[in-house]
């Protein structure tokens, strides 16, 4: 089937990425250049072995690259120009709005300061502002591999930032660590009125997303493609508008789908459901935002009115102010194709 009408709208049409791990899109070539300036030696030879290895059975085998390569960033211009990559694609791709996600703890407990990371990130993201035009929210995250205790003491240490940060979020390996063991620092993170949103339902069961609904009281799932094993939860889903950060390569790429064929992201539009296209750790899975919605477009013959819908619940799902929520909502509304 020819879908030249549909990769155009694609590449056209404004969007937003609610779902993008900024250590995840660590490209190789980019990993070497800073390991070599930071005179760390990495355990691969080349960039071509470095990509070999990113052909993962599961989430864990992911995971565990994942942080050997976050290793290497040291400094507050590492964090930058790590960002600043991610955000030149989203110019080329015109994705006009991101709200990054980044793990305090996987560079604190390797005695890098948060203030570093932190400042590396936000002064990509205010180039990238100054230069494109992208809006931008940044979301730490807690390793839910952790304890607790040990996301509690990330987040009173991140409060110092408080003023830069919209929510926070629960992300790493969720199979045997349900959102009910995150409960109290999502309770103290919601006090202090910040948002909340969790990866559930991606490996783990349909459970995960109610349970973080109502013992997190997120504002969106990230990922949450599981929802789709429990027609009560879907209904919840359409009923509360509950957006899910769905990342179609990714859920390939970890097998959470044998192909994509299978993936249940139309089935989610056909109920109702608020769900976005996002890229989650495109360096890793094979491609940025755009590259996600042609995979998609392809395997499940979805229309240009689908990927109008998808692009518009980007925004909708967002966390920018109501006014530019239907600034991008008009300007879409307004597309001819």
């Amino acid at each position: 089937m020819e879908f030249s009408k549909q990769f155009e709208l694609i590449n056209t049409i404004p969007k937003a990425e609610l779902h993008v791990h900024i250590e995840g899109t660590f490209e190789p070539e980019l990993m070497f250049s800073i390991a070599e300036r930071n005179a760390i030696r990495l355990k691969y030879n080349s960039v071509e072995d470095l990509r070999a290895a990113y052909n993962f059975n599961n989430l864990q085998e992911f995971l565990d690259i994942y942080y050997a390569g976050a290793f290497v960033l040291l400094h507050e211009q590492d964090f930058y120009d790590l960002t600043m990559a991610y955000l030149k694609k989203c110019h080329e791709e015109n994705v006009v709005h991101t709200e990054i996600f980044f793990d305090p703890q996987t560079h604190t407990d390797r005695g890098v300061p948060l203030e570093l990371v932190v400042n590396g990130i936000l002064q990509a993201c205010i180039d990238a502002r100054n230069q494109w035009g992208i809006s931008y929210r940044l979301i730490p995250n807690f390793l839910r591999h952790l304890s607790e205790e040990e996301a509690i003491k990330t987040f009173n240490e991140a409060l110092k930032f408080g003023e830069l940060f919209t929510a926070f979020g629960l992300d790493s390996s969720e199979v045997g660590h349900p959102p009910v063991k995150f409960k109290k620092v999502f309770d103290m993170v919601r006090a202090e009125g910040f948002k909340t949103v969790a990866h559930a339902g991606e490996e783990g069961p349909a459970q995960n997303v109610w349970d973080a609904m109502q013992l997190l009281q997120v504002s969106r799932i990230d990922h949450g493609v599981r929802s789709i094993d429990d027609p009560k939860l879907l209904e919840e889903l359409a009923r509360k508008k509950m957006p899910l950060t769905v990342c179609p390569l990714s859920n390939l790429k970890l097998k959470v789908v044998d192909v994509m064929a299978d993936h249940p992201l139309k089935q989610l539009l056909d109920n109702n459901i608020v769900a976005t296209v996002n890229s989650d750790d495109p360096a890793y899975f094979g491609g940025y935002l755009n590259a996600n919605f042609q995979a998609v477009t392809t395997a499940l013959n979805l229309s240009c009115d689908d990927i109008i819908t998808l692009a518009a619940n980007s925004f909708k799902a967002s966390f920018l102010p109501h006014e530019k929520i239907q600034l991008w909502l008009n300007k879409i509304s307004h597309l001819k194709f």
